[in-house]
């Protein structure tokens, strides 16, 4: 099985978290086991102050591990790794998909709303596919042709494109 690796795409406030927790459900009934990779441009919380863990991290841990029966959940203190190491983390996961990473060279859906956005961020040659309230149309947009356009309430539409992504990658 050869993973399938998958950014959404856009700008700020485009829509991307909403649009992967509406496309989540679609890839699960499909079969596919997913994960999802998101770069918080913050430095986030890993962990509820006042937990065990977060005492054990201000402590000093370099790493914390918590796992119950059916889950787990570890913390590394460390510098961040390369995307391709945190795509390794998951080598049960069939499709992967990246929050974000609009200058990388993964291929890519870009998401574009009215009163958000309204040209390419991403580059065309790794542009899969937009996802928009725009018509064609409405935007002058160049060297989007063959580039499919969804709406954003057509997630099953799209979950049946990416399907074929992944079937089109596994024939190699």
């Amino acid at each position: 099985m050869k993973q399938y690796v998958l950014a959404i795409s856009g700008v700020k406030n485009s829509g991307k978290t909403t649009l992967i927790t509406k496309l989540l459900p679609e890839l699960k009934k499909r079969g596919f086991r997913v994960a999802v990779i998101k770069h918080d441009g913050h430095d986030f919380e890993p962990d509820v102050p006042g937990t065990d863990s977060w005492k054990y991290a201000q402590a000093g841990a370099d790493g914390i591990c918590v796992f119950s029966a059916g889950k787990y959940m570890v913390i590394k203190y460390a510098p961040t790794p390369s995307v391709e190491e945190l795509i390794k983390t998951f080598p049960e996961a069939e499709l992967i998909l990246l929050e974000g990473f609009k200058y990388s060279e993964y291929p890519k859906i870009e998401v574009i709303r009215k009163g958000n956005s309204a040209r390419l961020v991403c580059d065309p040659k790794n542009l899969l596919g937009i996802v928009t309230d725009y018509t064609s149309e409405e935007l002058e947009w160049k060297n989007t042709c063959g580039i499919p356009f969804f709406g954003l309430e057509e997630t099953e539409q799209l979950a049946d494109y990416i399907m074929g992504q992944y079937i089109s990658l596994q024939r190699g």
